[in-house]
Formats: structure tokens, sequence, C-alpha cells
């Protein structure tokens, strides 16, 4: 914990106080430096960003000398990924352009969670297009951050729509309205005779090779976040497939479109464990475990 200059916002920036935290995996990617390619961006030696944290919500106490959109008093929320980071904090300076008015029907710790993760599970899903009711879907790691919105947006369409997850957590994925769950404890969906128009796949930790084989012919599949090796650069192949890695960049449009889907309740932040500010490196070490049911958020006082 240190004390630093409170910001000030540029010309199309606003200053929030912060009240909502999320952690991301960006977060300990950026700590760790890992995987080895990812330090091209986010600093070769040590960490680029001096205070991390990319989700926050909180209520706007100035804006900048261009900004219209909002006022003194509005409950945003917004994601830094590509603006410095700097969430870890009781004030930060937020772009306009990656920010929206919070959803009424959410605290500020569930609308912190859900910028960088369901704008992820937004981007990846309809990377190759808007998805349509007659395709059959498959979220590969449906209880993870990713995945948990992930499973709620693309049924928000109609499709059919499959689960991945681990024995414990069936019944949770379930209930967030999939039609089937598998348990990759004891069936490989990849091995399985059922094969799947749209895979977004949230872990990275099958190659090519096997979601090709799970792909129906003119099926697409889309990778989100980091994966060990950075394999899935846009791949085409045989029988009008293709294969792309998906990086997420936010977007007032996104996160407008997720507030809708939010306020009409198809779509809502599954919290896992919740945090005060001053125990952020256990947060964050909890989701470096990788076992998370959901989002890690973190209150501020």
């Amino acid at each position: 914990m240190a004390e630093v200059e409170k910001p000030v916002p540029n010309a199309d920036e606003v200053l929030v106080k912060v009240l909502g935290i999320s952690v991301n995996p960006a977060d300990w990617h950026s700590m760790r430096g890992k995987p080895l390619f990812s330090r091209a961006t986010l600093g070769l030696l040590r960490p680029k960003h001096r205070i991390l944290g990319v989700d926050v919500a909180g209520q706007v106490e100035s804006v900048g000398s261009s900004v219209v959109r909002f006022k003194p008093g509005d409950e945003i929320y917004a994601n830094l990924l590509d603006h410095g980071y700097g969430g870890f904090a009781e004030y930060v300076s937020v772009p306009v352009d990656v920010s929206s008015l919070k959803p009424s029907n959410l605290s500020f710790e569930e609308a912190a969670a859900v910028p960088m993760a369901a704008v992820t599970a937004l981007q990846g899903l309809h990377y190759h297009g808007t998805i349509r009711p007659e395709q059959k879907v498959l979220i590969n790691g449906a209880s993870g951050g990713v995945g948990m919105f992930a499973v709620q947006i693309a049924k928000s369409y109609g499709p059919e729509v499959t689960g991945v997850t681990s024995t414990g957590n069936i019944d949770l994925v379930s209930s967030l309205g999939a039609d089937h769950v598998v348990d990759y404890t004891r069936t490989d969906f990849v091995a399985d005779r059922q094969r799947y128009d749209l895979i977004l796949d949230t872990i990275g930790n099958r190659s090519a090779h096997d979601l090709k084989r799970a792909l129906a012919e003119g099926g697409k599949a889309a990778v989100v976040g980091f994966t060990s090796v950075p394999k899935f650069m846009g791949v085409s192949l045989r029988g009008g497939k293709h294969i792309a890695m998906v990086s997420a960049h936010a977007a007032t449009k996104d996160l407008e479109l997720l507030s809708e889907l939010i306020q009409t309740g198809n779509v809502r932040p599954q919290i896992d464990r919740r945090y005060p500010f001053d125990e952020i490196p256990a947060a964050i070490a909890y989701l470096e475990h990788g076992h998370a049911r959901g989002k890690v958020v973190v209150g501020v006082a």
C-alpha cells in the first residue's frame, strides 16, 4: 500500500472515485511476466504499469473539458486494459470511450465484475459473426469468469449451448442456462461424437487439431485470453472450419449492450469471492490458482 498523487483527468477522461474492482488474469500475468511472449506488451523486465487493475466501477467526481456524456455523480463502470491499468486505487482517470453507465440493478462490486470478462466473452462469441438460434455452441471453461458470461450471452441468442466444466461445477453451469454440461474429468468433448458450429475456448488448453475435430463442417472456434503458446493466429482448415485467437478490447458500445442484457435479466455476474481493498494480493493469489468459480471482486470503502 502506498500514497500516490490523485489523478487529474485529461480532456476526454473522467475522474472516478473507485467503489468496486475486479481481479483478472491480466493482473497476475503482468506481475509474473508469463507466458514469456506477453512481456512484449506487459513489460520486458518488470511490470509496465505501476498500479494494476483494469476493471473498475465507481462514481464520477469530475470530468475533462471535452466530456459531455457524463457528469459528476454518475455511476459508471469501465475497463482500463488498453489505457494504462490503474484500477487498484481510490481514484483513477478513465477514458470515456471505454466507459458506460453502470447497470442500476448491480452493486458497484458486481458491476466491476463485468467489463473485462463479459466483453471478452461477447467479442469471442461474435468474432465470427452473429450467433444464430439453429447453431450448436460449446463453451470450454464454462465455470470461469469469462465462461460464465459466455454461457449466458450465448443462450440469450437462442442456440443450443454446451458448457465444459469440472464435476463440482455441473449444477452451477446448468443454472446459467446451458442445455448440456460436459464433465471434462469424465468425458473429452473432442472424443465425443457431438460436433459444434461455434466453440469458445476460454482456457486455451486444446490444440488446433483438437478444436478442428470438435467442429462441424463450416464451424468456427475462438480462443480467448492467454495461452501457453500463441498457436491460434487465424487458421483456416478444410471443410470451411476456422480457428482464431481473439484479444478483447473494451468499447462503450459493448458495455452498453451488456448493460441491456443485465437490465433485462439475461446476464448476471457470478461472484466467487469478495475481498477488502487491503487484501488485493490475496485476491490475485486466489485467482492465480485457477479454480475460481466466477469472478473475484474487491470492495473499496
